[in-house]
């Protein structure tokens, strides 16, 4: 087996593993297939948009829910509700999940479920932003030694 293909199936065999951990959804693999020779990099720029708008996301609530005295549970909520939508709209599964709960908890006005709903969403974007950015590096391998990104169908 030549280099190229076996970056291929490491490629096939890291992004099925991706899905199977529910790292990703569905949406994620509908986003590839819009990805096309006039647009190679389509994917990356939207999910490194979704990247710095998440890392906002995250640092503002921070602030937010770490002030003493009355909390704006409605802001907070607000910047779920965002980020709940962008990380659906990137296939992020595991992100729009804690979401789910994190709005609850707003809702609820529940200042230790927000802040654990918090460090949770981080630690669930930290490990997306690692894993993409290792799928993204095999796909850059694999176009740099002349072979194309294989399809990948879930």
């Amino acid at each position: 087996m030549d280099a190229i293909a076996q970056l291929q199936m490491q490629f096939r065999d890291y992004t099925i593993s991706l899905y199977q951990q529910e790292v990703l959804d569905d949406q994620f693999f509908e986003l590839k297939k819009l990805q096309d020779e006039g647009n190679p990099d389509f994917v990356t720029e939207i999910v490194y948009l979704f990247f710095d708008d998440c890392e906002k996301l995250i640092i503002n609530m921070g602030r937010v829910l770490d002030q003493p005295g009355n909390i704006d549970f409605k802001q907070i909520g607000s910047s779920v509700h965002q980020l709940k939508g962008s990380s659906s709209s990137v296939g992020a599964k595991r992100i729009k999940n804690v979401c789910v709960t994190f709005k609850d908890f707003c809702d609820a006005e529940h200042q230790e479920g927000c802040l654990s709903c918090l460090r949770q969403v981080d630690l669930e974007y930290k490990l997306l932003r690692s894993k993409l950015q290792d799928l993204f590096n095999l796909e850059r391998q694999i176009l740099q030694a002349g072979g194309t990104v294989p399809q990948v169908n879930i």
